[in-house]
């Protein structure tokens, strides 16, 4: 049952990768933001607003790297891991407003259209498909390491796509001088926004509610259990996120009559084992024989 890898993510100097990548994003959404307001640009501020949430999400998966480091103590037993659920309800509130400010004046410029310098929303998304490109290969190397590394990996990727649309958008603004294709855009990257948003806020949402995390199936986690030599069922299963990053899980395991009691150590390590391969990094495990009546009832 003994394996000689290891399921812990190996990432090298990521701390300073996430400080870069919300430095230079940060200062691309100012830049971005007062570009839009100049230039009359929705688009380009629908952008900024987008590429604010790539800020926020860099920013909430470096919390969580924080916070696994803090230690628990007698009134937090599990650390501050539980804030970073809490961050990412508060951010997807808070992006929802957005899209609704965003929208109320689109709802404005299709009664009072506004002349738009196409060549110069083009230059400074195109900036945007530079920044986000190079933020983006700042996690290239560990995004296979960790899920939180691999999103904002995504993420960014994402958004250099949106820029690009931006940049179309701004030349055949600047060609044709067809100015609704500044408000068309914009309602293009608020839907794309919304999306995105809606996910994290319903995910965040059931993490908060101590739902079983996205990615995790049961019926394969208790595949994985009764797999393990020794084991015949398990029951009383509750997995619950204590992060946006790590998870845990509470059983019952029923074991044969005849088990030696040494033998209890080994397989909790093995059962432990398995269910890194799940993603769930803590377990507390209860032993019952095959001929103990256990309380259905037990939540």
């Amino acid at each position: 049952m003994e394996h000689n890898h290891s399921h812990a993510p190996k990432i090298s100097n990521i701390n300073r990768a996430f400080l870069v990548g919300i430095a230079i994003n940060l200062l691309y959404v100012v830049i971005e933001f007062g570009a839009g307001f100049y230039y009359n640009s929705l688009s380009l501020i629908s952008d900024a607003g987008h590429n604010l949430s790539d800020v926020a999400a860099l920013a909430l998966a470096l919390l969580a790297f924080r916070l696994a480091k803090i230690k628990a103590n007698e009134k937090f037993t599990y650390g501050y891991r539980k804030s970073t659920i809490l961050v990412s309800l508060i951010n997807s509130v808070v992006l929802f407003v957005a899209i609704g400010a965003i929208l109320w004046e689109s709802i404005q410029r299709i009664n009072n259209p506004v002349e738009i310098q196409g060549v110069s929303i083009s230059i400074v998304a195109a900036i945007g498909i530079v920044i986000n490109a190079v933020s983006a290969f700042l996690f290239f190397k560990e995004k296979e390491n960790d899920l939180n590394i691999k999103g904002a990996y995504l993420h960014l990727m994402a958004d250099a796509a949106v820029s690009l649309g931006v940049v179309i958008s701004g030349v055949l603004i600047s060609w044709l001088h067809i100015y609704w294709l500044d408000m068309v855009t914009s309602l293009i990257i608020v839907a794309v926004i919304f999306y995105s948003t809606w996910n994290l806020f319903k995910d965040s949402l059931s993490l908060t509610l101590d739902g079983v995390p996205k990615g995790i199936d049961l019926q394969k986690v208790i595949s994985e259990i009764k797999e393990v030599e020794g084991v015949i069922d398990v029951h009383h299963l509750h997995v619950w996120a204590i992060s946006t990053s790590q998870n845990a899980m509470t059983a019952h395991i029923i074991i044969p009559s005849n088990t030696p009691i040494e033998q209890l150590p080994i397989l909790k390590k093995n059962i432990k084992h398995e269910l890194e391969h799940v993603n769930i990094q803590h377990a507390t495990l209860e032993f019952e024989t095959d001929n103990e009546i256990c309380d259905n009832s037990e939540i």
